[in-house]
């Protein structure tokens, strides 16, 4: 594989806010992380003291639930004035241009396009994050509200393959095909309506560069396809990407790292004109907030610090977050644009392009 050190860098700073949308899901994938709450259907009678984690009658998890701190049941974010209102004021308080959508499955939401319509109204690009079981449904509605882009997590080109990652309860392959099959179905949707498409593939180790190989050939002419480092990468899941990469060919022209958040990746192009990207971590800390945490270290925090997350509480206020692994960070809206955290994201975001900037001497910043 090529060394990447002395490519040409791009600086992306980070403006983007994540949004929960939904709860639900169609899979039951046995790394989820679920956005750091709980399975709102597992834990709708627990105490905030009694949230598990593991899973249930769904068969969903949330991996970091144990030792997140999370304190709050997700609800579904409805399209109306509460949420015009808190985009608003999240981008009054910090410099945003973009929201994507995740949950849950961000296609189930009955309205998706009522919201997509509501960020558009505001001046923001929108995306969403999605493993495509209900996009060819939405993917016109969506494209006519102004979707920007859409985020297809694929763990698997076989029946056999996405029922391996599934709980039990869904861990049969008509299912599994049937699975495929819409992801298919959403992938032509949306190009057809004129919907960016990329194809995001964790890729925990060798076992599964057959796979992912498998995956480019089969989408990676319609789709951009990104390769992402497992989040408890011991150094297998980059060895892996390795060996994809020399085996396609691939020739690395550029290093793209957002400033202000810990994604970063390195663009590949293959042979016959196709990209490639491979995207990692990089082991970014906010200067207070992370300086005392328990998981800072090498070992034990696995995002970094990724960016901004804003949730809706069941009952509750809408609440932002800033790690998935301390969701006891996670603050109302109201009290998080006063807050001290908050003031340090903003700076921080700057600092961070400042000194990369200097560091990489790069012209091109995309605000």
């Amino acid at each position: 594989m090529h060394d990447t050190r002395n490519l040409p860098v791009e600086v992306r700073p980070d403006r983007t806010l994540r949004v929960k949308i939904i709860d639900a899901c169609g899979l039951a994938c046995s790394f989820c992380h679920n956005e750091g709450t709980p399975v709102a259907v597992e834990n709708r009678d627990r105490e905030p003291s009694q949230y598990t984690g593991d899973p249930g009658a769904s068969g969903r998890v949330s991996i970091y639930l144990r030792t997140n701190g999370a304190d709050f049941l997700p609800a579904r974010i409805a399209a109306d004035s509460d949420f015009a209102l808190a985009l608003a004021a999240v981008r009054g308080s910090l410099p945003t241009n973009e929201v994507h959508f995740t949950g849950g499955e961000p296609t189930l939401h009955p309205d998706l396009p009522g919201l997509i319509t509501i960020a558009r109204r505001l001046g923001l690009t929108v995306g969403l994050t999605s493993n495509g079981e209900n996009g060819a449904a939405v993917m016109p509605d969506c494209a006519a509200a102004g979707l920007d882009r859409v985020n297809l997590s694929v763990f698997g080109t076989t029946p056999e393959e996405l029922a391996a990652v599934q709980a039990p309860r869904l861990a049969n392959t008509p299912l599994a095909a049937r699975k495929l099959a819409a992801l298919d179905a959403t992938i032509e949707a949306a190009t057809a309506h004129g919907i960016k498409v990329s194809a995001n593939i964790v890729i925990p180790d060798r076992d599964h560069v057959e796979r992912v190989l498998r995956i480019i050939e089969r989408h990676g002419r319609t789709v951009v396809v990104r390769m992402l480092v497992s989040l408890e990468d011991d150094g297998a899941s980059l060895t892996a990407m390795r060996e994809v990469v020399d085996h396609l060919g691939g020739v690395p022209d550029r290093r793209i790292v957002t400033a202000g958040a810990s994604d970063q990746r390195v663009r590949y192009r293959l042979p016959g004109g196709r990209t490639l990207y491979a995207k990692s971590i990089r082991p970014v800390r906010l200067t207070t907030t992370c300086a005392t945490c328990r998981f800072n270290n090498a070992d034990d925090c696995h995002e970094g610090y990724y960016g901004v997350r804003m949730y809706r509480a069941r009952n509750g206020p809408f609440m932002i977050g800033v790690c998935i692994q301390r969701m006891d960070l996670c603050q109302p809206l109201g009290q998080f644009v006063m807050s001290r955290t908050c003031r340090e994201v903003a700076a921080f975001r700057e600092d961070e392009t400042a000194r990369l900037m200097r560091l990489h001497a790069a012209p091109a910043v995309i605000p």
